[in-house]
This record gives C-alpha cells, sequence and structure tokens, in this order.
C-alpha cells in the first residue's frame, strides 16, 4: 500500500523539469574546468576506476548487517559482473559529454523530494486534484498521503547518503530545511502582520520572493549546485551553476503565480485561482494592490470573506499586474541565461538555454 501510494503522482505526466535540469547540468559542466584534490570516494579524474555500485550498498561487501542488505548486496553484485557490461553503473557519455551515474540518482533524489513536498502541500491545501488526478488524499486520505510523503523523504535522504559526497548531502538536506521555511512563510502574506495596507511596499515584495525561492527555486538553485560538485567543477562553475537555478526557480514560480489566473484548469492540472483561495498573495496580487488600495484588506483578511476571491480575481485582471509578473520572470530569465556564459559551448548549454525561455511560454 505504501509503495502504490507513494508512486500516485508518478503515474501522472508531470513535467518533470528539476531531473532534465539535473541532468543537462551534468552534461555541460562535464566539459567545464575542474577542481583538484576533492575527497570523495566518488570523485576521480579517471571515472572507469570508480565502483558506482557504491551508491546502493548498504553495508561493506564483507559486513552483512541483516538479510535484506544481503540480497541487495547480492542483486549488485549480479548486475556489474562481467556479462552484464555494468550498464547500470556505466557512465553516460554522448557527443563528449558526460552524465555519471551519480548525476542520475541525484536526479531520482531531486523528483523524489519535489512528489513529497507535493504530497504534503496537497493535504495542507485541501486541493481537489493535481497533473489532472484526483489529489491524493481524496483517493488514499489523509493519513497516508502524509506517510507517503514522510516515506519518499526517507527513502530519497538514504539515496543522498550513498553519494558518499559530504559538500553534496550538506547541499541538498538543507533542502528539506527551506520547504518548510518556505511552508511557514507562506502561511502569512506579509512579514508584518502591522505593515501599512495602502499599498505592498518593498518589504512586501522582498518577504514573497524570498518565499518563493525557499519553496520553489531552493530545490532547482541547490540540484544543479550539486550536479556541478558531482561533475568535480571549480567554484566558479558550482557558483554559476547555483546562480542559474535560483534564477530559474525563481521565474518559473512567478509563471506559475500568473498561470493561476490565465489558464484553464485543464490546462493546468489543478483548479484555477487556487491561491486566492488558499489566502495567498501572489506577485499578480501584490502588483494589482499597487494600483488598486482596495484589496489591501482583502490580502489581510487572507481573501476570507464571501465575494473576496471574486473580488481579487476582477481587480489583477483589469490591473497590469499579470504584464507586470511575467516582466518579471523575464528578468530572472535573463539572469539566469547569464549564468550560463561561463559554461563553455556545448549542446547541453544550449538546451539549458532553451529550457530557460520555454518558461515563459509554459501554459502548466
Amino acid at each position: 500500500m505504501l509503495n502504490t501510494v507513494s508512486r500516485y503522482y508518478f503515474s501522472a505526466s508531470g513535467k518533470h523539469i528539476r531531473p532534465l535540469l539535473v541532468m543537462l547540468m551534468a552534461q555541460a559542466t562535464s566539459v567545464a574546468t575542474k577542481r583538484q584534490g576533492r575527497t570523495s570516494i566518488l570523485v576521480d579524474s579517471d571515472v572507469d576506476r570508480i565502483d558506482y555500485s557504491l551508491m546502493d550498498r548498504s553495508v561493506t561487501q564483507n559486513i552483512h548487517s541483516d538479510g535484506e542488505s544481503r540480497r541487495v548486496n547480492q542483486l549488485i553484485e549480479s548486475a556489474t559482473r562481467d556479462g552484464h557490461g555494468g550498464r547500470p553503473y556505466a557512465p553516460h557519455v554522448k557527443e563528449g559529454l558526460t552524465i555519471l551515474p551519480t548525476h542520475r540518482r541525484l536526479a531520482e533524489i531531486t523528483e523524489m523530494i519535489h512528489t513529497s513536498s507535493l504530497l504534503h502541500d496537497d493535504v495542507i491545501d485541501h486541493a481537489e486534484t493535481r497533473r489532472g488526478l484526483p489529489a491524493i488524499q481524496k483517493t488514499f486520505g489523509n493519513k497516508m498521503a502524509i506517510f507517503a510523503g514522510d516515506f519518499l523523504l526517507a527513502r530519497a535522504s538514504m539515496a543522498l547518503a550513498r553519494l558518499r559526497d559530504p559538500e553534496v548531502i550538506e547541499i541538498m538536506a538543507s533542502v528539506l530545511s527551506d520547504l518548510v521555511d518556505g511552508e511557514f512563510k507562506q502561511l502569512k502574506n506579509l512579514e508584518d502582520d502591522d505593515a501599512p495596507m495602502a499599498q505592498p511596499d518593498e518589504r512586501a515584495f522582498n518577504y514573497y520572493l524570498e518565499k518563493t525561492y525557499l519553496k520553489t527555486g531552493s530545490l532547482i538553485a541547490k540540484s544543479c549546485r550539486s550536479s556541478a560538485i558531482l561533475s568535480n567543477s571549480t567554484d566558479d562553475v558550482v557558483e554559476a551553476a547555483y546562480i542559474y537555478g535560483r534564477n530559474l526557480g525563481i521565474a518559473f514560480q512567478l509563471i506559475d503565480d500568473l498561470l493561476d489566473f490565465t489558464v484553464s484548469a485543464a490546462e493546468l492540472g489543478k483548479p484555477v485561482g487556487a491561491d486566492l483561495e488558499l489566502g495567498l498573495a501572489t506577485a499578480p496580487v501584490l502588483y494589482a494592490w499597487q494600483e488598486y488600495a482596495q484589496l489591501g484588506p482583502l490580502v489581510a483578511r487572507k481573501f476570507s470573506q464571501e465575494g473576496d476571491v471574486a473580488m481579487a480575481w476582477d481587480l489583477v485582471h483589469k490591473s497590469e499586474g499579470l504584464q507586470r509578473t511575467k516582466q518579471l520572470a523575464s528578468h530572472y530569465m535573463e539572469r539566469a541565461i547569464e549564468a550560463l556564459a561561463i559554461l563553455p559551448a556545448s549542446s547541453a548549454r544550449d538546451a539549458l538555454e532553451h529550457v530557460t525561455l520555454s518558461v515563459l511560454t509554459r501554459t502548466k
């Protein structure tokens, strides 16, 4: 049952943009300058000498603490024997660009963390649908949805630890803290409950953008950074990968907030206007509020009174809020593309640019 519930959203057609970015960043940084003196046992200038099956070994080859570990290790040994060619743990090389087995595992971990957050979010938000399916708690109940989210986080944490790279483990573990921090920030629309209600000030926008980074940008940014680290990239390349992911992540969420006002539920795969129903003041609302002061009291009471949601919806569409949100997303998109300039020219870098540009035109 736990496996069935945990796989529920994986069976639907998601965007899979996070694992895609990990893989493309792996290829793009595989031909960039390399760092010297790293201590990870899965880093070596000659990748053919590395036993990547260590990623799946729960214990050392000589110690079997329980029957399950023994069976797992036997499966790994069977998969890597002569005759199988070691394919499950072989680097993928195409056009001189390399994706290591550790990159593939990081891509899986990233999607598992993202999906676990969806399971928890849908319970918290009382969601009706997700990816065109009934929300998980509608099918299995709140308890099973929460347990499944916890289970995915646990499995992702185990897989992360087995990458045996302390730097990557620390970076990706901090994502979990960011997700929780972002969820708490989302409970309030403004940092200061006593903030002036005439119109949103700079602090209100900064608070919104910080929440956006924590809930969406952090996972994208830090998984891109970790991908560059697994490529053994120099510090400047690693930092550029992070800057790229951070700006792309914020742009991605800005467009997500815009789509909540502009596309149909069938296109989006979840109800439109959901943010207003949850009492959230996203970028389109904040910009509209600058034009229509009457939005202030609605934001303050989180659109809780009858007619608040409909009024806010109308004012957002009358204002320049949607246009200005797209312009802000375009600004972050341009900063993301600028960060890629440090990487050598390659088909992977071109693909990263293409993914970034497609963020502005997506409809789901």
